[in-house]
């Protein structure tokens, strides 16, 4: 027992940086030598080592979204000199970023970007469940760039139109601001902060939580926003706009306008659209009329178009927003009203204002 403590005491006392040298020590060295022999360069900041992005002699803008791939299940004592030539060996790279420890181990992961989609699907296509090791597969999958960031613990008393600006001050590529009730914080507000890229994103939430937003409120945490808490805060809002209409419309005659059962939306009595018709429910309980962005994301293979929208009810404080596919040339209309229009349809039928058949969007 006095032996085990005495080497406890003993490791306890290394430096930390001749600690992290001691680990792994055969692999490191055999990436000192590849590194030496290939001329290739790598750069490790912010607890990652990099290599590219551009690489040497690229010239022209960086690779399409959908060019990166996730890697996953690294075993942590393998580095570059084996991970990169394997991945090499599919296509060019434009890009390779391994995730490391202060020791020097890999934190398991792993992002490798391709000159173009193909070579990315390839990847996946080839190296998904590869042995890299004996006994071990690792996972390779779409990487999905993150974008969304989110504040929690702001004031009340804030308001979209005063943190748009202060963010836009902050930092770079702000594209929208959502304020929610938190779901965590009470009598606090939760906002969702949308960036043009992952990059954008990235360098917000580094320079928001090294920064200070005290102005806003106590306690603000700045974090990536999770899927999860997305969809939580987007449920939140579409039950109370429903509250709202429906409460609104308490004790009205509507037959005249809704006709009972299941209806064609587009044979509505005078209204020649169901985006006409979200209008005019609008108008009537004095929400004002909807304001709708609409921005064409992707196309897919078979033709159809994904649209990223917001819907902006003039007298509720949080936007409807999300993503939605179409097919173009669809009833005869421009891909936006089509998507309007479906958002439209989405939005009356949550709101329990439309009980009309779902159309193929």
């Amino acid at each position: 027992m006095a032996g085990v403590q005495q080497g406890q005491w003993r490791a306890e006392q290394v430096p930390p940086q001749i600690w992290s040298e001691e680990v792994n020590q055969a692999n490191k060295a055999a990436l000192l030598a590849w590194v030496k022999e290939t001329g290739i360069q790598l750069v490790q900041i912010n607890g990652q080592r990099k290599y590219g992005g551009p690489p040497p002699g690229w010239t022209g803008s960086a690779p399409q979204s959908g060019s990166e791939v996730f890697i996953g299940k690294i075993p942590q004592d393998i580095y570059e000199d084996k991970l990169i030539p394997l991945f090499q060996s599919i296509g060019r790279l434009f890009e390779f970023r391994l995730m490391m420890t202060f020791s020097g181990l890999n934190r398991g992961f792993a992002y490798a970007k391709y000159m173009n989609r193909r070579s990315a699907q390839e990847a996946i296509a080839a190296l998904n469940n590869f042995e890299v090791q004996a006994g071990c597969h690792i996972l390779v999958c779409r990487s999905t760039d993150k974008c969304e960031l989110c504040i929690d613990g702001l004031a009340p008393s804030v308001k979209e139109h005063q943190l748009m600006p202060m963010l836009q001050e902050l930092t770079t590529g702000v594209l929208s601001v959502s304020l929610h009730p938190s779901p965590f914080k009470k009598q606090r507000q939760l906002a969702e902060v949308k960036y043009v890229s992952h990059q954008s994103a990235a360098k917000a939430k580094k320079a928001l939580v090294e920064g200070s937003l005290s102005v806003c409120g106590d306690q603000i945490e700045v974090d990536w926003l999770k899927p999860n808490i997305k969809q939580e805060l987007h449920s939140a809002s579409v039950q109370t706009i429903s509250e709202i209409l429906l409460s609104s419309c308490t004790n009205r005659d509507t037959p005249s306008q809704m006709p009972p059962g299941p209806v064609d939306c587009h044979m509505l009595p005078q209204v020649s659209s169901v985006l006409n018709y979200l209008n005019i429910q609008c108008e009537e309980r004095q929400l004002g009329t909807p304001v709708f962005l609409t921005k064409c994301v992707q196309r897919n293979p078979e033709g159809w178009l994904q649209f990223w929208y917001q819907v902006v009810i003039p007298k509720y404080p949080t936007p409807f927003s999300g993503f939605i596919w179409i097919k173009p040339d669809c009833f005869g209309l421009e891909d936006h009203e089509k998507v309007k229009n479906a958002v439209a349809l989405q939005l009356l039928k949550i709101l329990g204002k439309c009980p009309c058949k779902t159309y193929s969007v």
